[in-house]
């Protein structure tokens, strides 16, 4: 479900109309979160890292309005939920993109996370869905640490998903930082709701 959102009305109005038309209107956000918690419990449960790292991150971005609104021919719409698509690595190092479904529960979210992952794995196609727009757009790059990302982009006027990528946890005294790259529209949000996304994705991962 959606609904159009009214920009006329939006404190943001002005600011939406400056970046709106930009060439790049996107910024980038690199920063770490405290995956201490969380690692702790995927040992425990023997549970899946990544998938875990998902649902948070997913829970944490459909409770930011900022994040559940897209741009579509030059109107704003609000998404009641939001889901993800993410890269999955092959065994011949290859990947397929896997879409999930967001469910606020989290057993829900693990157990059909698990079942479009094997299906991904076993797809003969990449799978490219540009036509969707109520998702986030995942990677995960587990081998590094990294402080800054850039995306590959094609320059579609009018795109406005959100791109985030996990990087490689690391030790920092006693406690796992994992680097989170955010990338978003400008006309969409500010670093404020940025701010409020990752305050949130942390908050999440702390509940265990």
């Amino acid at each position: 479900m959606l609904t159009l959102f009214d920009t006329t009305t939006w404190n943001r109005r002005s600011t939406y109309e400056f970046f709106k038309n930009y060439d790049d209107p996107f910024f980038n956000i690199t920063a770490t979160v405290d995956v201490t918690t969380l690692q702790r419990r995927c040992m425990e449960e023997k549970g899946s890292f990544f998938i875990e790292s998902l649902y948070c991150s997913l829970r944490a971005a459909n409770e930011t309005e900022a994040f559940r609104l897209r741009l579509a021919d030059d109107r704003v719409l609000l998404y009641d939920t939001i889901h993800a698509g993410a890269t999955v690595l092959l065994t011949d190092e290859t990947f397929r993109f896997c879409y999930f479904d967001y469910r606020p529960e989290r057993p829900q979210f693990i157990a059909e996370a698990q079942v479009c992952i094997e299906q991904a794995m076993n797809s003969p196609a990449l799978d490219p869905r540009d036509e969707a727009i109520d998702l986030i757009h995942y990677s995960v790059i587990p081998w590094v640490s990294f402080t800054g990302f850039k995306h590959a982009r094609r320059w579609i006027k009018g795109d406005s998903v959100p791109k985030i990528v996990f990087g490689k946890y690391f030790a920092s005294g006693d406690r796992l930082l994992m680097p989170v790259s955010v990338e978003v529209h400008h006309a969409l949000m500010d670093g404020l709701h940025a701010g409020r996304f990752f305050g949130r994705f942390q908050q999440v991962l702390e509940e265990g």
